[in-house]
Order: C-alpha cells, then structure tokens, then sequence
C-alpha cells in the first residue's frame, strides 16, 4: 500500500512550500486509495513551539489536506529511537564519540585551512581508549567506507553518492536527543512510508538515511525530491515576495481551494489546464509530471486563479466569509442591504474576500470623501446640479433602471455628459470614485440612505 507522509516542524509558521510538500504527498496517497501522515518533527527542543505547531494544523485544516494517521509526535517517541540506536550499537554499526566541541571546532579550522571539506575524521570509531570523564558522548553512525550510495529519485532521475563523501553522522546528541536523520529513519520505518516526497533540500540527506536503513536490513521507500519555490526575481522565496505563510493568505482573504489549485500548478501540470478541483488533482496527480526545475511564484496569477473562484463561489457563502473583515471594519451588516446581494455586485471586480470587504464598506458606513475629490467633484458648481437632481430622485420609484432613466434624464436636459453628473453623485453616495454603476449602488443602498448622504454633502458645500 502507499503511505505517503508530511513531516514539518514546528520551528514557525506552516510555509507555501511546506504546503505545496504536503499537497503533492497527500495528492498521490489519495490518487493510489493508500494512507497521508502527518508527523511533528519536534526534536529541535530550543526552536520548536506548541504554537508552531498550532499554526501547522490550522494551516493543514483550512486547506483541507485531510491525514489518515497521526498527528504523531517525535518527542514522544523518544524511547523507540533509543531502543534502535542500542541495536546499532550491539551489531557494531555504531559507536560513542566523545570528542568536544572544542575539538571539532579545531578539526573543522585544520581541514579548511588545507581547502578541504569539513567532516568528522573517524577519531573515535575504532578507538581502544579509555572514554575521558566528564564528557558526554554522541552516539555516531559506523557509515560504510567503500563503494556507492544509489538510488532513482523519482523526479530527479539516478543519483550516485560515494560513501566516503559521508562522514559518520551523529545519531544521538549527548542529551539523549535523536537528531533528524536518525529520528526520520526510524520514523518512516516503523510506520511503513512507502513514498518520501519532500523538498530537495533533503537530497544530501537521503544517502546518508538510505545507510541506516541498511543498516536495519529493512526495506527503503521510493524517494521524490520536489524543487524549491522562487521568487519572480529568480531568488529564493521569502517575505519580500509577498505572503509566505498559508495562515498570513487565509487573513489576505484567499480561499483555501484557490491556494490549493495554485500550489499544485507550481511546478507540475496537466496539459494546459488552469483551473481545476481538488477530485481532479488527485485523479490527475502523477510525480512524473513534476518538474526538475525550481518553480517561479506569482502573485499575479494567485490572484487571478481567487478571481476565478470567488466569481464561481455561492453568494450567501462568501457573504459569510466577509462578515468579521467589515466587523473589524465598525460595520453593522445589520444596517444595510443584504450582504449577498452586495458580494454580488462587487465579486467580479475584486480579487480577495478582504478586497471585497473593503468595498462592501459603503454599503455599511458612511464614508468622507477626500479633501482632494470634495474639491474636485462636490463644489459650488456641482452643487446646484446635485441639488436639482435630489428633487429628481425623491419622486421616482425607487429601482435600478428608474434611478438610471432618472439620472440620464437629468444630464441630457443639462446638456452634460453622464459622468459629469455621475461622479459628483459617486462621491456624495460612496466617497469613492471607483464602484459598480451608480443605478446599482443606489439601488442596493436604498433611497433613504441615499438621500441622506447627499443632503448631508448638499449642506456641507460652502456657498
């Protein structure tokens, strides 16, 4: 069976290319009807925090990447990579280092200096020497000498690494603590992980686990190394690019299955399809259809590919979401036209539920002007127009195409054109000048509100 699994931890936020990671591997459990895990990777007791965490299953939460098995915890499994450890070194495959920092510090400096790679030089792996008191001892992997680690990633292609390349990694810390090539190897044994697929940032990693597995006679899994996310300048993604954690795009105001298509279109395909749901994805999903190169981001088309969904999304449901954006906003939904009848007016100008909040806000409270556009468009001039046009309003019957018939009426008889009269009337209404046709604004805000702010304007203008 397949069991695939995603393995963070919780050193900060869930990021976008720990999702993507988790996307893929969850994407090819579902597609070949086997298990997704999630496992805490919390081993890093200085950084690792329960918030982190938190963050991590709220963010697998809101994009609905739904796990079979776990949470489970590496710090309560302390134990069993104990227990393994002491097999190791029972068959002679590992042993205790008790080299000082100090000394390591000085090898590191020597090999350096003679333009050589850094590594451990062996010093204690067939020592006879009595163990020096006062110092505690890592526990360290007997690495094979000779001959080559090789494996078929399955988007990388064949890699060959020599085991002389590898020193002999640490596999217990002096606390007692497994460090993440040791705890991930018995992790993805003990709960049978038939595929690894995880960043490329682990390539280095693998040669060097693939020896412990063997090691352990046991089997090794299939091994997919996906590429890193970029920034559009080419360099590595960061804050600078935009939002990089999942939690910072579901407080932007992105939906979840938008973020998700877009992720999954970050360095693999389908043919040309832009826009696809999450059914086919996983019936589409195949790890050879992952690029080798990095993929590029682009918030330009994340907020294209929201648009889309948002213009596909029920009403009621997104009038849902952009409720606590306009309480924060000190607007009272209450007080005003229903809110789906206002998200549906706006949705296919906007590319964020925030974005759609922000101008779902006039309906709701009334908003001033600019300085700079009450003297452009409510002036002496105008105001003589806007209030001719009031009288004209207060006598129709309150609907979209008689608001419009009116307002057109009264520009031709004017002898303007339709925004000259339009767009005082915007900005008296709304205090912006950037919104759907006005005919529809009134229409939706509704004839006593709408009188009410022009006359509140009409009052202001100084004469």
């Amino acid at each position: 069976m397949v069991r695939t699994r995603f393995a963070p931890s919780p050193t900060g936020y869930l990021h976008i290319g720990g999702a993507r990671t988790a996307l893929f591997s969850w994407a090819f459990a579902r597609k070949h009807g086997g298990k997704f895990i999630l496992r805490i990777e919390d081993t890093d007791q200085e950084r690792s925090t329960q918030q982190s965490t938190q963050a991590i299953l709220n963010g697998m939460a809101w994009l609905d990447l739904d796990y079979d098995e776990g949470p489970f915890y590496q710090m309560q499994r302390l134990q069993r990579y104990h227990d393994i450890a002491e097999q190791l070194l029972q068959n002679n495959q590992a042993y205790y280092c008790y080299a000082t920092k100090e000394e390591l510090d000085e090898m590191r400096e020597r090999q350096l200096a003679a333009g050589l790679k850094p590594r451990y030089d062996g010093r204690w792996r067939d020592s006879k020497q009595p163990p020096p008191v006062g110092v505690k001892p890592v526990l360290r992997f007997k690495n094979p000498l000779e001959g080559y680690v090789t494996f078929n990633d399955l988007i990388k292609g064949r890699i060959s690494v020599a085991n002389q390349e590898l020193d002999d990694l640490v596999l217990l810390r002096g606390d007692g603590i497994p460090t993440y090539n040791f705890s991930v190897v018995v992790d993805d044994l003990d709960m049978q992980i038939s595929h690894v697929i995880r960043g490329d940032d682990h390539v280095n990693n693998t040669p060097r686990q693939i020896n412990i597995l063997k090691a352990l006679n046991a089997s090794l899994p299939d091994y997919a190394h996906v590429p890193m996310i970029l920034g559009a300048n080419g360099e590595r993604l960061s804050k600078r690019h935009g939002a990089v954690s999942v939690t910072q795009y579901q407080d932007d105001g992105y939906l979840p299955e938008a973020l998700v298509n877009y992720l999954a279109r970050l360095g693999w395909s389908h043919g040309d399809e832009e826009i696809f749901s999450r059914e086919d994805l996983v019936n589409w999903f195949d790890l050879s259809s992952i690029s080798r190169s990095p993929a590029k981001f682009n918030p330009e088309k994340l907020h294209w590919i929201n648009q889309q969904y948002l213009k596909k999304t029920d009403n009621t449901a997104l009038a849902k979401l952009v409720v606590p954006y306009l309480e924060k906003d000190d607007c009272d939904i209450t007080d005003g036209p229903d809110l789906s009848c206002v998200v549906n007016l706006l949705k296919e100008r906007v590319n964020t539920i925030e974005e759609l909040a922000d101008a779902s806000v006039y309906f709701y409270r009334q908003l001033e002007p600019s300085d700079e556009l009450k003297d452009q468009y409510l002036n002496k001039t105008s105001k003589m127009l806007l209030m001719e046009l009031a009288q004209n309003l207060e006598v129709i019957e309150w609907n979209r195409e008689s608001i419009h018939q009116a307002i057109k009426t009264f520009a031709k008889n004017q002898n303007l054109k339709l925004p000259q009269i339009a767009m005082p009337l915007r900005v008296m209404v709304t205090g912006e000048v950037h919104t759907p046709s006005i005919d529809a604004v009134l229409d939706l805000l509704g004839k006593d509100k709408t009188m009410l702010r022009i006359h509140h304007h009409l009052n202001t203008i100084v004469d």
